[in-house]
């Protein structure tokens, strides 16, 4: 199964090739995609995004996840959620959203087993 595309980025909305939800965040993975509803592991933009927003997206399977920290960078990714990461043996990418979307169509496109967390404001 492919990683979806993210058909397009704007402030506060997301949208998933062959989904019919707009996000404001959301979660993505090969083969499926949804709201990432932060009050769901009590995530804010500080400390930031922690290993259980990742749980879903590393179970599918995935070799890499790209984290999307807002347009303005504001949502933080302390290191013991890379740390999470790397020791189930994911490589992990955190940029500025729209690099972030950017850099995770480029890898899905080439059919890297990708997925993402994705903050559409600031």
């Amino acid at each position: 199964m492919s990683s979806p595309e993210i058909a397009s980025l704007s402030w506060g909305q997301m949208k998933v090739k062959g989904c019919s939800t707009t996000y404001k965040d959301c979660k993505v993975w090969p083969g499926g995609s949804r709201t990432w509803d932060w009050r769901e592991t009590g995530t804010n933009h500080s400390p930031g995004v922690q290993p259980a927003d990742l749980e879903e997206v590393v179970k599918k399977g995935v070799k890499t996840v790209v984290i999307g920290r807002g347009m303005s960078e504001a949502l933080q990714v302390p290191a013991s959620t890379v740390d999470y990461l790397k020791k189930n043996g994911i490589e992990v990418l955190v940029l500025q959203t729209e690099k972030a979307v950017a850099e995770y169509n480029a890898l899905a496109a080439r059919g890297v087993k990708v997925g993402g967390v994705f903050h559409s404001t600031c």
